[in-house]
This record gives C-alpha cells, sequence and structure tokens, in this order.
C-alpha cells in the first residue's frame, strides 16, 4: 500500500514522495504537484527572452510561406527530428539508414534502430492529422500517438497505447538505486487527468511557450509509459504548439538542442523535481526555441539556394537538361535512389534515366555510395549534408 509523505517546501513547488514497494524493496516514488506551479512563475527576467524565442519562431513560421515545396521540407525535416529523438535514447541509427529502409533498400544496420526511427516518423504524422481533423490533445490522443510509437521493433512488448500497470524508473538497475522514480501506477490516472485538464484549461493564462515547457517537464515526472516516454514527451512540444496556433506548420522540433546539451538537460528536469526552479528550466527551453527556430531556418535557407543552384547547373546541359530536372526533382523527395526506383517513379526509360544519373555525377550533384556494378545507389550528397548536420550517434 503506497503512503504519501507530504514535501516540506514551503513554496509548494516540490510535490511529494509515495512509499510504495517493489520486488520487496521499499521505494519513494515522485509525484508532482498539479500544474501551474505555485507560488506563480517568475517571468520578470524571463520576458525579453521569452521575445526573442517569440520572434524566431515568427520567422521560421513565415519560412514555410516562402518554400516552393513546404511539404517536401517537413517530409525531410520531420525525418531528421525522429532520428536526433531516437539518439537521445541510445539508437545508432542515422538518416541515411531511415531513407534506404523506407524506400525497401535493406541497410546495413540493426534493423530494430531504424524501426524505432520509422515508428517517431508515423506517430509524428498519425498525431497531426488527428489535430487537423480536430481532435483535441487529449490523453486519449496521447496513448493513440504511443501506440504507433511502439507498434513494431523493440518497445513492442512494453504495452504500446496503455499507461503503465507497473512501477519504472530513471538511472539505476532497479528503482532503489534509480535517479528518478516517477508516480506509482495508480495514481497515473489522476496526474494525467490535471495534466490534461492544464492543456485545455482557460483560466491559464500563459505565453504558448512557457506553456509548452510547462507541459513537456511535467510529463516526463509523471513518466506515463514504460517506453517511450522521452519521444512521446518531445512529440508533445510540437503537438502543444501546433494545437495553439503557434505554428501553422510542424516546423520546430527540439531534439537537436537537447542532444547537444543532453546531460544539463536531465539535471533541469531533477532541479524542478528538487527544488521546484522552473525558471532555470524555462530560461534554458526558450534558449532552445530561439537557437533551433535559427536554425530551422537557416537550413531551409540552405536547401532552397542548393536546389537553386543544381538546377542552373543542369540547365546548362542542353537537351538532356529535361530529363536530368526529373531526376533532381525526384532526389529532393528520395536524396538515395536506385536506377529502378526512378524508372517506377518517374516512368523513363532505365537508358534515360542511367543517362540523366551520369549528367548528375559529372555536375557533382549526384555520388554513387556502393561501389558495386550492380543494385548501385545514388545519393544527392549536397542535400544529406545540409540534413544531417548534427545527426552524428552520440
Amino acid at each position: 500500500m503506497a503512503k504519501a509523505k507530504k514535501g516540506t517546501d514551503q513554496a509548494g513547488r516540490l510535490g511529494e514522495f509515495v512509499e510504495t514497494t517493489v520486488g520487496g524493496e521499499a521505494v519513494r516514488a515522485f509525484v508532482p504537484p498539479a500544474l501551474p506551479p505555485t507560488p506563480p512563475l517568475k517571468l520578470d527576467k524571463l520576458y525579453g527572452l521569452l521575445d526573442q524565442a517569440n520572434r524566431a519562431l515568427g520567422r521560421l513560421d513565415g519560412v514555410t510561406s516562402i518554400l516552393p515545396d513546404t511539404p517536401l521540407f517537413l517530409y525531410m525535416y520531420v525525418r531528421k527530428e525522429a532520428l536526433l529523438s531516437s539518439q537521445i535514447e541510445g539508437t545508432q541509427s542515422s538518416l541515411s539508414d531511415l531513407l534506404l529502409f523506407e524506400s525497401d533498400e535493406a541497410p546495413g544496420v540493426p534493423l530494430d534502430d531504424v524501426q524505432e526511427v520509422s515508428n517517431y516518423v508515423a506517430a509524428m504524422n498519425f498525431g497531426l492529422e488527428r489535430l487537423r481533423d480536430d481532435m483535441p490533445l487529449s490523453n486519449r490522443l496521447i496513448r493513440e500517438i504511443h501506440e504507433v510509437l511502439l507498434a513494431k521493433g523493440r518497445g513492442s512488448t512494453k504495452q504500446p497505447g496503455e499507461f503503465r500497470r507497473s512501477q519504472n524508473w530513471i538511472g539505476g538497475s532497479r528503482p532503489g538505486n534509480a535517479t528518478y522514480v516517477p508516480p506509482p501506477h495508480n495514481m497515473l490516472e489522476d496526474c494525467m487527468g490535471d495534466l490534461e485538464a492544464f492543456i485545455h484549461s482557460e483560466e491559464v493564462d500563459l505565453p504558448v511557450l512557457i506553456k509548452a515547457a510547462l507541459v513537456h517537464v511535467q510529463f516526463e515526472s509523471i513518466h506515463p509509459f514504460l517506453d517511450g516516454n522521452g519521444r512521446s514527451g518531445r512529440l508533445l512540444i510540437t503537438f502543444l504548439l501546433c494545437m495553439e496556433g503557434a505554428l501553422k506548420e510542424p516546423i520546430l522540433y527540439l531534439s537537436l538542442y537537447f542532444k547537444k546539451h543532453r546531460q544539463y538537460y536531465y539535471e533541469l528536469l531533477q532541479r524542478v523535481r528538487e527544488k521546484g526552479d522552473w525558471e532555470a528550466w524555462l530560461e534554458f527551453f526558450l534558449e532552445g526555441v530561439k537557437e533551433t527556430s535559427d536554425q530551422a531556418a537557416d537550413t531551409a535557407k540552405q536547401i532552397l539556394e542548393l536546389f537553386k543552384t543544381d538546377q542552373q547547373k543542369i540547365e546548362g546541359l542542353g537537351r538532356p537538361a529535361t530529363s536530368a530536372l526529373r531526376v533532381h526533382q525526384h532526389l529532393q523527395s528520395k536524396p538515395i535512389l536506385s536506377v529502378p526506383i526512378a524508372v517506377n517513379a518517374l516512368n523513363l526509360s532505365a537508358p534515360t534515366v542511367r543517362k540523366s544519373i551520369n549528367h548528375l555525377i559529372d555536375l557533382g550533384i549526384v555520388r554513387e555510395t556502393t561501389g558495386k556494378q550492380r543494385d548501385r545507389l545514388f545519393v544527392y550528397s549536397g542535400y544529406l549534408d545540409i540534413l544531417n548536420q548534427g545527426t552524428e550517434p552520440l
């Protein structure tokens, strides 16, 4: 039987510890207080940074209106986010592995790693589609997204789509020596109910970025699933910003920032739990929004410039340019391809595709990656180089 011990913090931000038994061992699990924090957040020193973050986010949102093919950019950018978010959890896949996997070209990597990243892409797309269909960001939707996230591969035995029915923990070999022990499973309904109420409360008057930052930490502290909590919590940030209208397109992803500052990120989550220091977390989060927004806008501009420059090179070919431009257009959505795939996708003959690819190789736009004479693969190297920035395995 769980027994609650009230926290001693006078400010009311520390929640309570609950004594419970796991495998015959007494454990102290942490139950976070409901949002918003009490006493209220001290935002005075953060307004300048909040303004900078909002302006950077606005500039990023504006980039989507000038992209010639916004779905194409999102298609690739979502995959980069999926890779980075999975890398934080220890996955050692690469963007090339994922693209090969999706095009049915067998990658020479552990299948579970690539499947995990592919699941993330599917979960992101599923959640955004449900929000566009006016389904609220609710516990029901969070569970549905989680079911997609863990549908195949490593996590498929960890109760996909269901809140856990046993105790979990973070760090350590067992709950007794863990870094952090989330609430017992019999308290999840109340904790997640409070979180859902906060997300939709009309009485909470907080800037959307602050709200998203609070929701992310609260979700991570509750840790409602047996597996996939980190990835689900990072997805929640984007879903909340889209739901609140802060973004027209799902173009802000913080996983690169969290990956780069991984240790500090985890320390700040603990500082919220142990000291109620929400303000330090908010400063970190807003810096991340500002930095990530600027990087994403810069990435979009780099890609636009690359496509434009390469198109001009191809147009200088003369008569062969027509077919080569079609192959180049296809490479923008599938930067790794084979001749048979291009033949099927473009309804061109194999000799025409081969000649076009050879032209692109001569122009320095495409390179062959296998070194083989048969079953050759070609990569749009400049494009992948831009997308690969920051995706080196941890």
